[in-house]
């Protein structure tokens, strides 16, 4: 972060376990969209038995309730939300127009609570934290940012979600949001190539 007067950027890092267990859901309930976006390693896909109709209406909840998950602030629910059983306080959906994405995910909630509770603690201890990499990380690359471009960095937020997918890369899944490759945050110099252009588009 910059001192006083100078532009300051903020990023915050995590393997957020709402973000986990919208995509454990998102894969054992057969759920495309994202479509860009890859499936989680190691949990079956469901295979899609639902009629074209009850499938789009499934899909359009959860990409509601993901939105919700991935920038709260930026998708509030129109509506009160509520706790769905089997969740502790992980899964809140909307109280209207959530109601066959709450039906489909209630058998899935032990093993979805577990998966995002274990992948969480797993990048936890992988992250070490208080080491300081994670910030020296992002401070390399706008560092590296402003030499090319001559100034200072413009203030800018990004919020980083280091997720065990299936494949290596980087992918924006909301406007202020990226999701990451645990494999590929824990290769110093790729990750450092690939948090190039996210930087340059913000900074």
């Amino acid at each position: 972060m910059g001192g006083t007067g100078a532009p300051e950027w903020l990023i915050r890092e995590d393997a957020g376990q709402p973000v986990l267990l919208a995509l454990y859901l998102r894969q054992v309930l057969g759920i495309r969209s994202p479509d860009e976006l890859p499936p989680l390693r190691g949990i079956p896909a469901r295979v899609n038995d639902r009629d074209e109709e009850s499938q789009a209406l499934l899909e359009r909840q959860w990409r509601e309730y993901w939105a919700m998950t991935v920038e709260p602030q930026a998708h509030p629910s129109p509506v009160p939300l509520d706790l769905v059983d089997g969740f502790d306080t992980m899964l809140a959906l909307p109280s209207q127009g959530a109601d066959v994405l709450r039906a489909a995910a209630t058998p899935h909630a032990a093993e979805a609570l577990a998966f995002a509770q274990s992948a969480h603690a797993r990048y936890r201890r992988d992250a070490n934290p208080g080491t300081g990499t994670a910030y020296r990380a992002y401070a390399s690359a706008i560092a590296e940012h402003e030499r090319q471009v001559g100034r200072r960095a413009h203030s800018f937020e990004l919020n980083v979600q280091v997720l065990p997918l299936a494949q290596r890369g980087v992918w924006w899944i909301g406007s202020l949001t990226i999701a990451v490759t645990d494999g590929l945050r824990g290769d110093v110099a790729a990750f450092d190539a690939a948090i190039h252009p996210i930087i340059a588009e913000l900074a």
